[in-house]
């Protein structure tokens, strides 16, 4: 449990340094796509901390290798909790991400621009990925691993 936090949080890190640095200077759709890649390990490591913790709790004995499975019993074990509607929201986020990274069919515009975007359908429905929507899917990164970290060692009191 404490390794996934900590591999969630060295990943961070890596997609702190792709927007702040180098999509700032290369600004390509390569680095989008691997910006939102380290974002799918992000909410992956954070989803099995938080299974990890329920093994331990004793709320279930063991979970499933698929993310896409792992995502949906996250769901269904915290519900009715505080949390539990952010949490919801946080893994529906986790699974666009997933179908965005795993798309192949996408559209490049303005590249080495600051306009630079990814541009692709997904469920018939468009989205144009940019700088400022890329900054938004980090801050939303950081809060569901401050949300696990919630989950797990309680919220600290300022």
């Amino acid at each position: 449990m404490k390794e996934s936090l900590h591999d969630a949080r060295q990943e961070l890190k890596r997609i702190d340094h792709s927007v702040y640095v180098s999509l700032k200077y290369t600004r390509t759709v390569d680095v989008i796509r691997n910006i939102i890649q380290r974002m799918v390990n992000t909410f992956g490591f954070g989803a099995t901390a938080l299974l990890k913790f329920a093994v331990e709790q004793k709320r279930i004995e063991d979970f499933p290798k698929s993310m896409l499975l792992r995502a949906e019993l996250v769901k269904g074990l915290y519900t009715g909790e505080e949390f539990s509607e952010e949490l919801r929201d946080m893994i529906e986020f986790f699974l666009l991400l997933r179908k965005l990274n795993k798309t192949e069919d996408y559209t490049k515009i303005k590249e080495y621009r600051r306009h630079v975007a990814m541009i692709t359908t997904i469920d018939d429905k468009g989205y144009e990925i940019n700088l400022d929507e890329i900054n938004e899917y980090y801050v939303m990164t950081k809060r569901f691993i401050e949300l696990v970290d919630e989950i797990i060692y309680g919220k600290e009191d300022d």
